[in-house]
């Protein structure tokens, strides 16, 4: 009964957010003079309104399901990776370099590549982990800064040694990738790519791994209570090392799948820009760490940006409504985190005044 409540409890949290972020949003559609309703209708247009729409919602939600997965599964073992930006940057940089100097092409070259970069990516994450081991890093930090580092050298990368020179355009950018490369569409005459069917996987495979296997015990043990794990006999640092590095592999994914399925080259700030990994970051925050839940409010996350696309077309809403949102579902997890924090050191004082 209480597993029950607990699940309930789980979903709510979300679902509360998500009512909550609309309720604002609704406020400022209001303030600026339009029907709540029509706006509403126009964003699930552009969202959902033809098969069109919703392929390109999917498409969006590609690299923030693959940068979410990444930091939902570090959380769960109890580590703090805000590096899936930087991750998720030379993940997309390692596979445009990469797959354009192999010496052949088709399905051997994509397969190397994207390991290339997922690898790279996860090396990275792996390099804070070891960090926080040798020196006491604290992961939050290291990892946080560890993104200027990441963005920055890619950005090097296709400015100086690999960038483009036959490209007419002034952003540094890397060599265009060949057709035989190229992840292929899922439906002719769409932007959904491959890429999407590598994050399904990713979801299931996490998922299952999380839930059924004694590695994944072991995260959600560690994750759950640091003390009690490490009394029955989990290795924290094993488990540390090998978490960060999938969590880093899995945001490395997402740029490489974007590289290859969307852009066809690395383009500096083609992903930062839009706010992947930090979208993906509130995913799994909203989700609670859970693979699949991550994945649907990656989607749901997509959504809310490519409908603002339509209600700005259509209504005299800026599309800055979807940050709206996103900002207050961002306020409403800063003050669940805070609460649950605050909850933790009341019975930390109580047990701390029951021993005196």
């Amino acid at each position: 009964m209480n597993k029950v409540k607990n699940s309930a409890s789980k979903m709510m949290q979300p679902l509360l957010a998500i009512v909550v972020g609309l309720i604002v949003g609704a406020i400022a559609m209001v303030l600026a003079g339009e029907s709540v309703l029509n706006t509403y209708h126009e964003m699930w247009k552009g969202a959902f309104g033809n098969f069109y729409f919703f392929t390109s919602t999917l498409e969006r939600s590609i690299p923030i399901i693959l940068a979410g997965l990444g930091v939902a599964f570090a959380f769960r073992a109890g580590f703090f990776n805000l590096g899936a930006e930087g991750q998720l940057v030379l993940g997309a940089v390692t596979t445009a370099i990469v797959v354009v100097y192999l010496p052949f092409t088709g399905v051997i070259a994509i397969i190397i590549a994207i390991f290339s970069g997922m690898v790279i990516a996860g090396l990275w994450s792996f390099f804070a982990g070891w960090m926080e081991q040798r020196f006491q890093i604290n992961l939050l930090i290291s990892t946080l800064l560890l993104n200027y580092i990441a963005v920055l050298f890619a950005g090097y990368l296709v400015s100086e040694p690999f960038r483009d020179t036959s490209s007419a355009g002034g952003v540094p950018q890397s060599v265009m990738i060949n057709d035989a490369v190229k992840l292929p569409a899922l439906f002719e005459g769409t932007n959904l790519h491959m890429g999407f069917i590598f994050a399904v996987v990713a979801t299931i495979i996490l998922a299952f791994i999380i839930k059924r296997t004694t590695f994944g015990y072991e995260v959600r043990m560690l994750g759950q209570n640091r003390f009690f794990a490490q009394y029955g006999g989990i290795n924290r640092k094993k488990v540390m090392f090998t978490s960060m590095l999938i969590s880093g592999m899995l945001a490395g994914l997402g740029g490489g799948v974007e590289v290859l399925g969307m852009h066809y080259r690395f383009i500096e700030g083609a992903l930062t820009t839009p706010q992947f990994a930090w979208t993906g970051l509130m995913a799994a925050l909203l989700a609670n760490s859970n693979p699949i839940g991550t994945a649907v409010m990656a989607i749901f996350l997509a959504a809310l940006d490519t409908g603002s696309l339509g209600v700005e077309r259509n209504t005299d809403v800026p599309n800055a409504i979807s940050d709206i949102i996103q900002a207050v579902l961002i306020i409403f997890i800063s003050a669940r985190f805070t609460f649950t924090f605050l909850k933790l050191k009341k019975k930390e004082g109580k047990k701390h005044g029951k021993s005196i």
